[in-house]
């Protein structure tokens, strides 16, 4: 990417507060509260230092109020709040704020994918000079990246969150609406227990 990259392309980071009894809520019921949270929280670094060198700008939406001092507390990181009923009209209203800033290149990424790396996200990126959407599909028929050069609301309605029906969907108003789009290479969420052994987490 050239030196003007960040004045046009954003990457959207959406996290929750690390607080036990309420990250990776199914993981806890196995193995624990304590060691759920220090999962998330391997999560939560793993996103940052992915992330730290990339040459966009880059919002960390979280999901309830704004910590003043955190992991993000770094420079090129800025914080805001999600907003919405649901996990599509908080990406939504996340796209929406940022591309009517002027952004045109934008990402959204969430802090559960431990094989996500730096690489990808800038593929992704350059992906978008040549295609609307581009989109990183889960082995639990979700996705860990959505893309796009402009806004397209109808991604966001009519989806059952966290089921694995949600990437099928997508995929399905992407042909329907006729855009081009590209498809990054499948991962695995940490979201259960195998998906300890699968991205190599010892606890």
């Amino acid at each position: 990417m050239d030196a003007t990259t960040p004045l046009n392309t954003a990457l959207i980071i959406f996290v929750r507060h690390p607080k036990l009894g309420q990250v990776k809520t199914r993981l806890a019921s196995v193995i624990g509260d304590e060691k759920a949270l220090k999962v998330y929280q391997l999560l939560l670094e793993h996103t940052k230092n992915i992330t730290a060198e990339l040459n966009c700008r880059k919002f960390v939406y979280y999901s309830e109020q704004v910590e003043e001092y955190d992991l993000w507390n770094s420079p090129g990181y800025t914080k805001r709040q999600q907003t919405g009923n649901d996990l599509g009209e908080r990406m939504l209203n996340a796209f929406k704020e940022l591309f009517e800033q002027g952004f045109k290149n934008i990402i959204i990424i969430g802090s559960d994918c431990y094989q996500l790396k730096n690489t990808m996200i800038k593929e992704a990126f350059e992906l978008l000079d040549s295609c609307e959407v581009v989109i990183g599909p889960t082995f639990d028929g979700g996705y860990y990246l959505l893309g796009m050069n402009h806004l397209i609301p109808n991604l966001f309605y009519d989806k059952a969150w966290s089921t694995d029906h949600v990437f099928e969907k997508t995929l399905q108003d992407l042909e329907l609406l006729n855009l081009q789009f590209a498809k990054l290479q499948q991962l695995h969420d940490v979201d259960v227990v195998a998906d300890l052994e699968l991205n190599g987490i010892e606890i």
